[in-house]
């Protein structure tokens, strides 16, 4: 109960500065029902105890799971059940992956079926080649560098309409349930390798899986010539009273309890086979992580309960308010502000940022991954906001900006790299597909301009801003080990061996 409490404080102080800062702009600067306001509090309460559940059952089933197949996988030895698993594994992560259901719903030309099992598979096809790369040690600067740039061959034969949406994608699916499970199956094959190279080839999972679905869909783009995708708007029902506020979560929670079921039980399904099979878990290990199985399906209820209905409406109306009056390019500055806090209510950023310092053993701390990766989405706001205002092609920032990210991967420490671009998939998550999107998408409304290709994007922006801000860290940080090394620590000495390792 007590680490409960723990993960609850800490979800607290995630969300409680972008609650703050939407509640002073409702009531200083725009104006909205009280309805509306109360709604979005009563979402924020939800949110947090949902975010409290989900981490520490993430950390009870997820991460061992995780680690626990990535180790029996190597042991194995046979390539073609370590593809088959990687591939079964990432597909089925990905289907229940909530963010994923968000994105589909509005893109309403593909099917959400059809759209959800596209991202499956590329997802799964890309895990097996990421895993591949960390058993035969390929570079993940050259094969991040290959494939972003076969990627974007396949862009320029894609509809231009479909582009942003396609990087949203990559963006949605690596969120809270697929990143705990991705980075311990990391962690899990590094370790059963064993040998020095373990701890930088553990990261890049995430960022290699995050390909897998941009490249799918832009060809699934292709064939259904998706142009006539449209943004379904979000409405705000009338609220009298507290009882009405209270009765929309009452009945909305049943539809995203089915759905998290649904989506976890092919998971539980695999931990219950595994264990029968290799006997892997203890008797009281096992009892611990089917209390974490039930810690994150209650986690994930009340989280996606609390986001669509408290937050993605506030988000929409926000959006349409900021716009309606004469301080519109006041979007920038609240975008650039509301960046910097939104990543922090991302439950995958913590798990992310607690195993990047646990696997550095503190080389990297939480506090200095937090505060990296507030700056960078704080600046992918503001341009996805500015985007809104003026239009600007997605592609002139997402070519220039990954070219940028590739370079540095070349002269950056390979840990960093790893750390960089799966921090990039895991910042997009559930805060940002459901309040970012529709803060952008009902400014965009307002404004009347293209909610496809002005709107869509801003995951994908977030997605990006990591990949640089990270390597910028690591780039000054190995100077700075560098630098210190003239006094003739030995720590030192062990640790920039082990950077450019």
């Amino acid at each position: 109960m007590e680490k409960l409490k723990e993960k609850v404080r800490e979800s607290l102080a995630s969300v409680l500065p972008i609650t703050s800062i939407v509640l002073i702009l409702s009531v200083v600067m725009f104006p909205l029902e009280i309805g509306a306001v109360a709604l979005f509090l009563a979402g924020a309460v939800l949110l947090i105890t949902g975010m409290g559940f989900f981490q520490l059952g993430a950390e009870m089933s997820m991460t061992p799971l995780g680690q626990g197949i990535g180790g029996q996988l190597v042991k194995n030895r046979k390539l073609p059940m370590i593809i088959a698993g990687c591939f079964l594994m990432g597909a089925l992560i990905t289907i229940s992956e909530p963010d994923l259901q968000v994105l589909a719903n509005q893109v309403a030309s593909i099917p959400n079926r059809v759209l959800v099992l596209t991202v499956a598979a590329g997802v799964g096809i890309f895990l097996v080649i990421a895993v591949l790369r960390i058993l035969f040690k390929v570079s993940l600067s050259r094969l991040l560098t290959i494939l972003y740039i076969a990627l974007f061959f396949v862009a320029l034969a894609a509809p231009s309409e479909f582009l942003a949406v396609a990087f949203d994608s990559g963006g949605v699916t690596t969120g809270p349930m697929t990143v705990p499970f991705i980075m311990a199956l990391g962690v899990g094959l590094s370790a059963s390798r064993g040998d020095k190279e373990g701890t930088s080839d553990s990261f890049g999972l995430v960022a290699l899986s995050s390909i897998g679905p941009i490249l799918m869909v832009l060809l699934l783009g292709i064939f259904y010539h998706p142009t006539d995708a449209v943004y379904t708007s979000i409405s705000i029902p009338g609220l009298a009273t507290t009882q009405d506020v209270v009765r929309q979560f009452v009945l909305a929670a049943p539809r995203y309890a089915e759905e998290v079921m649904i989506s976890m039980l092919p998971i539980i399904l695999v931990f219950m086979i595994f264990q029968v099979v290799t006997k892997k878990y203890h008797r009281r290990k096992v009892l611990r992580m089917c209390v974490g199985f039930i810690y994150t399906v209650v986690g994930l209820i009340l989280f996606l309960t609390g986001v669509n209905i408290g937050f993605a409406p506030m988000g929409n109306l926000l959006g349409e308010n900021m716009v309606s009056g004469a301080y519109k390019w006041l979007l920038v500055p609240i975008g650039l502000l509301i960046g910097y806090y939104i990543v922090k209510a991302e439950p995958a950023v913590q798990i992310l940022n607690r195993q990047v310092e646990d696997i550095t053993g503190g080389m990297v701390s939480r506090h200095q991954m937090n505060l990296c990766l507030s700056a960078g989405v704080s600046f992918a706001v503001g341009l996805a906001m500015l985007r809104v205002l003026t239009g600007i092609p997605i592609y002139w920032i997402l070519i220039p900006g990954y070219i940028m990210a590739l370079v540095m991967s070349f002269f950056v420490p390979h840990v960093f790299v790893g750390i960089a671009f799966d921090s990039g998939g895991v910042a997009s998550g559930p805060m940002t597909s459901t309040f970012l999107l529709p803060l952008t998408m009902g400014a965009c409304t307002a404004l009347g301009g293209n909610v496809v290709t002005d709107a869509f994007g801003a995951v994908a922006l977030v997605a990006l801003a990591p990949l640089i801000a990270i390597q910028i860290m690591g780039l000054l940080y190995h100077h700075k080990v560098k630098r210190e090394l003239k006094t003739g620590h030995p720590i030192l000495e062990d640790r920039i061996i082990e950077l450019e390792e």
